[in-house]
C-alpha cells in the first residue's frame, strides 16, 4: 500500500520534500519551527501511548488537504461519534445551518479519491499563496462555511438550545434554538459571510455571544461512523495533550465553561462601534497564551473534517483567529506540538495540512499582536 501512494504521489508531481515545505512555508511568511516533530526515541522510551497498527497514509504530500473555507463553527451535542454525514441529520442545528449555507455551493463530490481543488482566495496580505492555507480577512470572496458537531454539552439551561463555537471569530454563542428560526438567528447574528470577522454583535436577537474563554481550543476527529481510525486516535491523543500542557502548567477542560461567568455578553457592550470592536480584540488578547495569566485549553472531540487517511488528526485554534490543521498526529508529536505550536506559535512542517490565517508577514510566532 506504502509502495503504491509514493508511486501515485511521484506521478501526480506531489512534493514530499519536507526542506522543500518549509522553505515554501517561510517564503509565505508562515513562522515555522525546525525542531523535531517527535521528540521521544523510535521505538518510544517515554511510555507514549501506541496506535494499534492501522494504515496511515504516510506518503503522499499532507499541506494542501483542507477544503477552502472561512469560518467554521462546531455545535454542542455531548457526543463523541454521529452519523455519518451530520448535515443529514433531520431535525438538527447541523442541518439547518447547512441549509442556509448551500446557497451557492457547488455539488458535494462523490469520489473521496479525489483531491479537493484549492479555490481559495489569494492571501490579502501579498504574501505566496500555499495550498491548504486560506485567509478569512475577506469573507466576500472565501464564504465558505464548514459545519461540525463537538463533543461539548451545550451550557443553555434549556437542553434543547444549543452551544455553538464560532472560528475564527473565536466566539461562543448559546441560547441557539435547535430550528430552523435557531439556525437563522445564529447564520445572521455570527456565521454569515455577511458578518464581518470579529463584528460586534447587534443586540436584539435572542441568542447570545461571548469570547471563548480559554488560551486554544483543540479540535480531535473522533468520527468513528467515518472512519474508525479517528475513533481510535482521538483519545489517545486527548489524554497526551492534557499531560503535556498540564506539565507546561496549563489547566486543561473537556467541556466549555459557562461564558457567562466570564463577564456579560457581546451583545451589552457599550461606546461606538470603534470603541465596542476595540473591547472585543482586548478580550481576545487578554485569554491568548502570550498575555493570559491562568492559561487554560479546552479539547473537543468532532464530527469529520475530511483527510481520515491522515489520522490523528487535529485543529489548533488560537484567539489571534488562527486555525493550525495537522494530520499524522500521534501521542508522540504532542510534546512538540505543545510547546513549538500552542506556546511557541510556530508551525511543524512535516505535520501540516493547512489552516486558516497562517501567513503573518513580519512575525516570528502566530501568538504575535
Amino acid at each position: 500500500m506504502s509502495a503504491f501512494r509514493k508511486l501515485k504521489a511521484l506521478a501526480l508531481g506531489q512534493n514530499t520534500d519536507l526542506d522543500l515545505t518549509a522553505a515554501q512555508l517561510q517564503a509565505a511568511s508562515v513562522p515555522v519551527s525546525d525542531a523535531p516533530c517527535r521528540g521521544c526515541a523510535d521505538p518510544c522510551d517515554e511510555g507514549h501511548e501506541e496506535y494499534p497498527k492501522f494504515d496511515v497514509d504516510m506518503e503522499t504530500e499532507m499541506l494542501g488537504s483542507v477544503k477552502p473555507y472561512a469560518r467554521q463553527i462546531v455545535i454542542s451535542t455531548g457526543k463523541t461519534d454521529w452519523v455519518r454525514e451530520v448535515t443529514d441529520a433531520k431535525g438538527t442545528l447541523a442541518a439547518y445551518v447547512d441549509e442556509l449555507s448551500s446557497s451557492g455551493r457547488p455539488p458535494k463530490d462523490k469520489d473521496p479519491s479525489k483531491k479537493p481543488k484549492d479555490s481559495g482566495a489569494p492571501p490579502s496580505n501579498g504574501t505566496t499563496h500555499i495550498a491548504g492555507i486560506f485567509d478569512s480577512s475577506n469573507l466576500a470572496k472565501n464564504k465558505k462555511v464548514t459545519i461540525l458537531n463537538g463533543s461539548h454539552r451545550t451550557v443553555c439551561d434549556d437542553p434543547d438550545k444549543e452551544t455553538v463555537l464560532v472560528f475564527p471569530d473565536y466566539k461562543v454563542v448559546t441560547e441557539v434554538d435547535r430550528t430552523h428560526s435557531g439556525a437563522e438567528q445564529l447564520w445572521k447574528h455570527a456565521v454569515s459571510p455577511a458578518v464581518d470577522l470579529h463584528a460586534v454583535p447587534e443586540d436584539g436577537a435572542e441568542v447570545r455571544s461571548w469570547v471563548i474563554p480559554y488560551s486554544c481550543v483543540i479540535l480531535l476527529c473522533s468520527h468513528k461512523r467515518r472512519d474508525n481510525r479517528c475513533a481510535i486516535a482521538a483519545p489517545k491523543l486527548e489524554h497526551a495533550l492534557t499531560l503535556a500542557l498540564e506539565r507546561e502548567g496549563w489547566e486543561v477542560h473537556t467541556q466549555i465553561d459557562d461564558p457567562s461567568a466570564h463577564g456579560p455578553p457581546l451583545e451589552e457592550l457599550h461606546g461606538s462601534e470603534e470603541e465596542k470592536q476595540a473591547k472585543v480584540l482586548q478580550q481576545l488578547k487578554e485569554v491568548d497564551v502570550a498575555h493570559a495569566e491562568h492559561k487554560r485549553a479546552l479539547i473537543l472531540f468532532c464530527s469529520h473534517i475530511g483527510g481520515h487517511k491522515y489520522a490523528g488528526n487535529v485543529i489548533i485554534n488560537t484567539p489571534r483567529g488562527v486555525s493550525v490543521w495537522y494530520g499524522r498526529v500521534t501521542p508522540h508529536e504532542v510534546d512538540s506540538i505543545v510547546k513549538e505550536t500552542i506556546i511557541g506559535g510556530r508551525i511543524l512542517p512535516p505535520l501540516l495540512r493547512g489552516g486558516l490565517n497562517l501567513c503573518y508577514p513580519g512575525h516570528k510566532s502566530l501568538n504575535d499582536w
